[in-house]
Protein backbone atom coordinates (compact mmCIF):
# COMPACT_ATOMS: atom_id res chain seq x y z
CA UNK A 1 0.00 0.00 0.00
CA UNK A 2 1.54 3.41 -0.87
CA UNK A 3 1.54 6.21 1.54
CA UNK A 4 1.28 9.79 0.23
CA UNK A 5 3.50 12.36 2.27
CA UNK A 6 1.48 15.39 2.61
CA UNK A 7 3.95 17.76 5.14
CA UNK A 8 7.54 17.84 5.82
CA UNK A 9 9.16 19.30 9.12
CA UNK A 10 13.19 19.65 9.74
CA UNK A 11 13.93 18.77 13.19
CA UNK A 12 17.40 19.09 14.95
CA UNK A 13 20.11 17.09 13.59
CA UNK A 14 19.51 14.92 11.19
CA UNK A 15 15.19 13.79 12.06
CA UNK A 16 12.76 14.39 10.22
CA UNK A 17 8.69 14.33 11.55
CA UNK A 18 6.60 13.74 8.24
CA UNK A 19 2.36 13.84 7.80
CA UNK A 20 0.90 11.21 6.11
CA UNK A 21 -2.45 11.12 4.64
CA UNK A 22 -3.92 9.06 6.57
CA UNK A 23 -2.79 11.87 9.57
CA UNK A 24 -0.13 10.14 11.36
CA UNK A 25 3.16 12.40 12.15
CA UNK A 26 6.14 10.26 11.82
CA UNK A 27 9.45 11.01 12.74
CA UNK A 28 12.39 9.35 11.48
CA UNK A 29 16.45 10.30 12.28
CA UNK A 30 18.43 10.17 8.73
CA UNK A 31 20.82 8.79 10.26
CA UNK A 32 19.73 5.61 10.85
CA UNK A 33 20.69 5.38 7.05
CA UNK A 34 24.22 6.21 7.67
CA UNK A 35 25.65 2.59 7.90
CA UNK A 36 23.73 1.25 4.82
CA UNK A 37 24.06 4.27 2.58
CA UNK A 38 27.26 6.37 3.24
CA UNK A 39 26.65 8.76 0.66
CA UNK A 40 23.43 10.21 3.35
CA UNK A 41 26.16 11.64 5.53
CA UNK A 42 26.14 14.64 3.43
CA UNK A 43 22.87 15.53 5.16
CA UNK A 44 24.93 16.35 8.48
CA UNK A 45 25.59 19.48 6.36
CA UNK A 46 22.54 21.25 7.90
CA UNK A 47 22.11 23.91 4.34
CA UNK A 48 21.92 20.67 2.25
CA UNK A 49 19.66 19.09 4.91
CA UNK A 50 16.72 21.38 5.26
CA UNK A 51 16.86 21.57 1.31
CA UNK A 52 15.33 18.39 0.79
CA UNK A 53 11.97 18.69 -1.05
CA UNK A 54 8.94 16.81 -0.29
CA UNK A 55 7.04 14.99 -3.59
CA UNK A 56 4.52 12.01 -3.30
CA UNK A 57 7.44 9.77 -3.26
CA UNK A 58 9.78 10.42 -1.32
CA UNK A 59 12.12 13.60 -0.11
CA UNK A 60 14.97 14.13 -2.69
CA UNK A 61 17.87 16.44 -2.06
CA UNK A 62 19.73 15.51 -5.20
CA UNK A 63 20.44 13.30 -7.93
CA UNK A 64 22.28 11.58 -4.92
CA UNK A 65 19.84 11.75 -2.01
CA UNK A 66 16.41 10.63 -1.65
CA UNK A 67 14.44 8.62 0.53
CA UNK A 68 10.87 6.77 -0.34
CA UNK A 69 7.98 7.77 2.02
CA UNK A 70 7.65 4.17 2.25
CA UNK A 71 10.39 3.92 4.24
CA UNK A 72 9.78 6.60 6.54
CA UNK A 73 6.26 5.53 7.05
CA UNK A 74 7.28 1.51 7.84
CA UNK A 75 10.35 2.61 10.08
CA UNK A 76 9.25 6.39 11.70
CA UNK A 77 8.30 6.52 15.28
CA UNK A 78 4.54 7.90 15.41
CA UNK A 79 5.15 11.18 17.55
CA UNK A 80 1.49 12.47 16.54
CA UNK A 81 -1.75 12.67 14.52
CA UNK A 82 -2.80 15.89 12.96
CA UNK A 83 -5.15 18.09 15.48
CA UNK A 84 -6.88 19.63 12.28
CA UNK A 85 -7.18 15.75 10.54
CA UNK A 86 -11.03 16.97 9.17
CA UNK A 87 -9.27 20.27 8.14
CA UNK A 88 -6.30 18.54 6.58
CA UNK A 89 -8.22 15.61 4.29
CA UNK A 90 -10.77 17.93 2.95
CA UNK A 91 -8.08 20.40 2.12
CA UNK A 92 -5.68 17.77 0.74
CA UNK A 93 -8.63 16.49 -0.76
CA UNK A 94 -9.84 19.46 -2.81
CA UNK A 95 -6.29 20.63 -3.52
CA UNK A 96 -5.75 17.52 -5.36
CA UNK A 97 -8.94 17.16 -7.12
CA UNK A 98 -8.36 20.71 -8.50
CA UNK A 99 -5.50 20.51 -9.88
CA UNK A 100 -6.13 16.99 -11.56
CA UNK A 101 -8.48 18.80 -13.20
CA UNK A 102 -5.72 21.53 -14.32
CA UNK A 103 -7.68 24.05 -12.85
CA UNK A 104 -6.61 26.96 -10.81
CA UNK A 105 -8.28 28.46 -7.86
CA UNK A 106 -10.15 31.02 -9.74
CA UNK A 107 -11.31 29.04 -12.26
CA UNK A 108 -13.07 26.45 -9.73
CA UNK A 109 -14.00 29.41 -8.04
CA UNK A 110 -16.20 30.78 -10.92
CA UNK A 111 -17.20 27.07 -11.31
CA UNK A 112 -18.82 26.86 -7.90
CA UNK A 113 -19.81 30.16 -7.05
CA UNK A 114 -17.27 30.22 -3.89
CA UNK A 115 -15.18 32.84 -3.29
CA UNK A 116 -11.05 32.26 -4.40
CA UNK A 117 -10.52 33.23 -1.39
CA UNK A 118 -12.60 30.74 0.35
CA UNK A 119 -11.43 28.42 -1.63
CA UNK A 120 -7.72 29.23 -0.84
CA UNK A 121 -8.72 29.02 3.02
CA UNK A 122 -10.29 25.44 2.51
CA UNK A 123 -6.71 24.18 1.11
CA UNK A 124 -4.66 25.56 3.51
CA UNK A 125 -7.28 23.84 6.23
CA UNK A 126 -7.83 26.76 7.72
CA UNK A 127 -12.15 26.95 7.03
CA UNK A 128 -14.22 24.67 8.39
CA UNK A 129 -16.37 23.98 5.07
CA UNK A 130 -19.88 22.17 5.21
CA UNK A 131 -20.55 19.33 3.51
CA UNK A 132 -23.14 20.75 1.33
CA UNK A 133 -19.46 22.83 0.31
CA UNK A 134 -17.84 20.23 -0.28
CA UNK A 135 -20.81 18.96 -2.43
CA UNK A 136 -20.63 22.24 -4.74
CA UNK A 137 -16.82 21.51 -5.42
CA UNK A 138 -17.15 17.95 -5.91
CA UNK A 139 -19.97 18.48 -8.48
CA UNK A 140 -18.26 21.29 -10.11
CA UNK A 141 -14.86 18.98 -10.82
CA UNK A 142 -17.07 16.16 -12.22
CA UNK A 143 -16.87 14.06 -8.83
CA UNK A 144 -18.85 12.90 -5.83
CA UNK A 145 -17.98 13.50 -2.18
CA UNK A 146 -17.22 10.47 -0.29
CA UNK A 147 -16.85 10.86 4.00
CA UNK A 148 -15.64 7.92 5.32
CA UNK A 149 -15.20 6.58 9.07
CA UNK A 150 -12.54 4.79 9.91
CA UNK A 151 -12.30 2.91 13.21
CA UNK A 152 -8.96 2.88 15.04
CA UNK A 153 -9.98 1.05 18.42
CA UNK A 154 -9.25 -2.89 18.34
CA UNK A 155 -12.05 -5.14 18.57
CA UNK A 156 -11.12 -5.66 22.15
CA UNK A 157 -11.97 -1.82 23.09
CA UNK A 158 -15.65 -2.48 22.26
CA UNK A 159 -15.93 -5.86 24.01
CA UNK A 160 -14.69 -4.37 27.28
CA UNK A 161 -17.59 -1.65 27.06
CA UNK A 162 -20.05 -4.60 26.89
CA UNK A 163 -18.59 -6.15 29.92
CA UNK A 164 -18.74 -3.12 31.85
CA UNK A 165 -22.18 -2.62 30.73
CA UNK A 166 -23.63 -5.88 31.84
Amino acid sequence: MFHEAIDLKYLDGTRLAVTFSDETIREFDMASMFDRYPQLKALTDRSLFISGKLNRYGIVWNDDLDIETETIFEDGKIIGVRKDAYHGASAHAVMEARCNADLTQKQLADLTGIDQSDISKIERGVANPSVSTLERIAKALGGKLKIEITCTLPPEYFQSLETREE
